[in-house]
């Protein structure tokens, strides 16, 4: 009864509780090519809401929104809305894609 519930526990989408925090971007393909990752990028993700994208040395805010069933994650800062689909998620590895994107992995890292 026990490994059932455990195995009933691990099926469960991902919660927007466990996305907050930082990701760094591991790899990223594009029309089944991997793109190059010049410098550490990141995203962080706040309780609130609140999102901050990193590229080496320059960052942008912005906001983000997890859907209830955890299979779309949609991040706009300024006026550029992107949704993306989550491919899989848990609590240190997330891959997430878009259309124009592609497809993108992170690892959490600790704050």
């Amino acid at each position: 009864m026990l490994a059932f519930c455990a195995l009933c526990y691990s099926a469960q989408a991902q919660t927007a509780k466990e996305l907050v925090g930082r990701w760094k971007l591991v790899k990223h393909t594009k029309d089944g090519k991997d793109e190059p990752i010049k410098e550490d990028t990141y995203q962080v993700f706040a309780e609130n809401g609140k999102f901050t994208g990193i590229v080496g040395s320059k960052s942008s805010t912005g906001k983000w929104r997890l859907s209830d069933d955890g299979k779309e994650l949609t991040v706009k800062v300024s006026i550029v809305k992107v949704k993306f689909v989550v491919e899989s998620f848990d609590a240190q590895h997330r891959v997430i894609s878009s259309e124009s994107l592609g497809t993108l992995e992170y690892e959490k890292v600790p704050d």
